[in-house]
């Protein structure tokens, strides 16, 4: 779970909720893939809870009660950013998910849904599950016990590094840097609950800007 809270674009009552009886359409899309993983809905109270707890709720319409993603299976997924459409009536949720999001142990409740290929959102689903894990013998394992002390002291070491061999290393060696800093630098976003897909979305904002 994040633990810098997501915020909604748009207040609540601004959304249409009166549109399609208090629910609105929620698609979840994989915040590192870009994968759409499911749709639900949601009312005012999921989207709370939502936004509250940080994983991603719906209003359950056979059950009709409020139902987490995961609560039986464990398989959560955690909220990266909730947007609304131009409408207001339809609801983009990015999301990391902690094991398949379909019921039959698929990872998208679409099986040919397109993804965006990207090696670094593998490896940051890597080190999530690093995290969680913690595997006895993983590198990554040891930086995560070792505390966010030692994972920063890591970050500056590697960025030092890389700006030494901007300087005065071959281009060999500033890519081994450069590789180095990015995994620790993820590491350290993670340890904050943070992850590579905040960090493009603030890159987008600014861009927009």
């Amino acid at each position: 779970m994040t633990t810098e809270a997501a915020s909604l674009q748009l207040p609540f009552d601004e959304l249409a909720w009166d549109k399609q009886g208090g629910l609105l359409p929620a698609v979840v899309q994989d915040a590192d893939t870009l994968a759409v993983l499911m749709l639900g809905y949601m009312d005012r109270d999921a989207l709370q809870a939502t936004l509250s707890s940080g994983h991603v709720t719906f209003f359950s319409r056979s059950r009709q009660r409020q139902w987490t993603k995961g609560e039986s299976s464990g398989h959560f997924l955690e909220l990266v950013s909730v947007e609304p459409d131009c409408d207001a009536d339809t609801l983009l949720v990015l999301a990391r998910p902690l094991g398949p999001t379909c019921h039959l142990g698929r990872a998208s409740c679409f099986p040919q849904a397109p993804a965006r290929p990207s090696f670094l959102g593998e490896l940051d689903a890597l080190i999530v599950a690093r995290d969680r894990e913690r595997p006895v013998g993983s590198y990554t394992t040891s930086l995560f016990e070792g505390g966010m002390r030692r994972i920063a002291q890591k970050v500056g070491e590697e960025g030092v590094e890389t700006a030494l061999a901007a300087v005065a290393q071959p281009g060999e060696e500033l890519l081994g840097e450069a590789a180095d800093l990015v995994y620790h630098l993820m590491v350290l976003l993670r340890a904050r609950g943070l992850g590579l897909a905040e960090v493009e979305a603030l890159l987008r904002q600014r861009h927009r800007g």
